[in-house]
């Protein structure tokens, strides 16, 4: 493209549209369904259980350590199709584009999609871009709708678990919101805090093959750990017991929530899953997580209880018990 600027003009429909999509969007996420570039998309599902899922992406700053808002995007949507029970297959993406956004950036957001997309086997069918007036868009703003197919029998609904089920959460927490705040606010801290964002399909795939009977499936994302522990209590009318001295935070992590006044339960994830299972498998479930990048620091965090039915507590690090609540506003805002 000889334009280095998103203008007005990229979203009127007409050559300059055609362009950005030929020579940004299909140069890296060309296939022979999107490449018809029709209104729509045709596909094939054998399956007759089908999971959906849709979402829009608004995060502020749109490249942040670790990440972008494009790899952002496509493992949110690949990873709510996986804590459905669904094998991501197709996606969606329309794109929302600020007048004066550089070329070159949208080309680096596009890219980073890409690489996930390809990594997984998920393939970008249809989409949209719009450009908006400067001023009124964030740079970017990414809206996606993906579609898998639900493995024969699973069935990981969050108000599966029951008393006595094992509650792991698949590697250390809060690393997202923080590095996204970090970025924003121009931080520094004693070491680099990187974002988590990743595709689960890989870390939970093997879980499905071996067999390990899973009752929940939950990626905490906006609310974090405690959000989706509430989630679960509250679906299942059981309570759910953590320990705070086996939460994985990482030290600089929790040293920046301490800075920021921010509890490391709350704040947003985007490549970690909460899986609750039965107690018999735990150990099973640990090692096939562990074989894993992103479920390395995979730790046993609590359990399924009878008592305090739909509330989770915690055990605290000086012995006492505390309430773990739905966070009642938003911490960190725009960090997904």
């Amino acid at each position: 493209m000889t334009n280095n600027l998103i203008t007005l003009a990229h979203g009127g429909g007409g050559e300059r549209t055609h362009a950005l999509i030929r020579d940004v969007v299909l140069r890296y996420l060309g296939n022979p369904t999107l490449n018809c570039l029709d209104d729509g998309a045709c596909i094939e599902i054998a399956e007759s259980r089908l999971v959906m899922t849709t979402d829009s992406y608004v995060v502020d700053p749109i490249f942040f350590p670790g990440g972008d808002i494009g790899k952002l995007s496509v493992c949110g949507t690949i990873n709510d199709l996986v804590m459905q029970g669904g094998d991501p297959r197709f996606m969606s993406l329309g794109l929302i584009l600020e007048e004066g956004l550089r070329v070159a950036d949208l080309e680096q957001v596009i890219a980073s999609a890409a690489g996930v997309l390809q990594s997984t086997g998920v393939a970008v069918v249809t989409g949209d871009t719009k450009v908006v007036e400067r001023g009124k868009g964030g740079g970017v703003f990414i809206n996606t709708t993906g579609i898998g197919a639900r493995r024969e029998g699973i069935d990981v609904h969050v108000g599966n678990a029951r008393p006595g089920d094992s509650v792991i959460v698949s590697g250390t927490i809060g690393d997202h919101g923080i590095a996204v705040m970090s970025a924003r606010e121009g931080l520094r801290f004693e070491s680099d805090i990187v974002s988590d964002v990743a595709p689960l399909w890989g870390m939970i795939k093997p879980l499905w093959d071996e067999g390990i009977p899973l009752r929940c499936l939950r990626d905490p994302t906006r609310g974090g750990v405690a959000a989706a522990l509430c989630d679960i209590a509250r679906a299942s009318g059981a309570g759910i017991r953590v320990r705070e001295k086996t939460l994985p935070v990482r030290r600089q992590v929790r040293g920046a929530c301490d800075l920021l006044g921010l509890d490391p339960l709350e704040v947003a994830n985007e490549g970690k899953a909460i899986v609750v299972c039965d107690p018999s498998s735990t150990e099973r479930a640990l090692a096939i997580l562990k074989q894993s990048d992103s479920g390395r620091d995979a730790t046993e965090v609590g359990t399924v209880v009878e008592s305090h039915p739909g509330t989770v507590v915690m055990e605290t690090r000086i012995g006492a018990e505390r309430i773990v609540d739905v966070p009642s506003g938003e911490q960190l805002p725009r960090i997904c």
